[in-house]
């Protein structure tokens, strides 16, 4: 770890094993191997496990396009292009669990229907996007 890193090793505020059981039910938690991606000492949210497969894969489809706008509208100084694009990943990283609130602290319902919630309206922006 490095020394920007240190708090990855201590919980997250509101993330401690007490505070998983209450928000889960008693005698439930989610290993912190669960919750976090470590990548060159960086912590990264993990997706939350318990969405379907359809979902992630569609909330990720969309995390992509956002991603690849983000690129595009930088290379050709689109402003207004790089706005949206960093929306639709926002969006997608919030229905995957990856933004907002810890999955792991909200009932599975609660989080299912955010995901396919961030999921209508990214596919919101598909349909008012215009064709071509």
């Amino acid at each position: 770890m490095t020394s920007h890193d240190q708090t990855s090793e201590t919980e997250a505020p509101g993330t401690s094993t007490t505070a998983s059981q209450e928000a889960q039910g008693p005698g439930t938690s989610v290993p912190d191997e669960e919750r976090w991606l470590v990548v060159h000492g960086r912590r990264w949210r993990r997706t939350d496990p318990s969405l379907p497969a359809d979902v992630v894969e569609a909330l990720t489809s969309h995390l992509g396009k956002g991603r690849s706008g983000v690129r595009a509208g930088k290379k050709a100084g689109d402003d207004e292009r790089v706005t949206a694009s960093r929306r639709r990943v926002g969006l997608a990283k919030a229905g995957l669990g990856e933004r907002g609130p810890y999955w792991w602290d909200e009932p599975e319902a609660a989080r299912l229907a955010r995901a396919r919630d961030a999921l209508r309206e990214l596919e919101a922006l598909d349909a008012h996007a215009s064709p071509g």
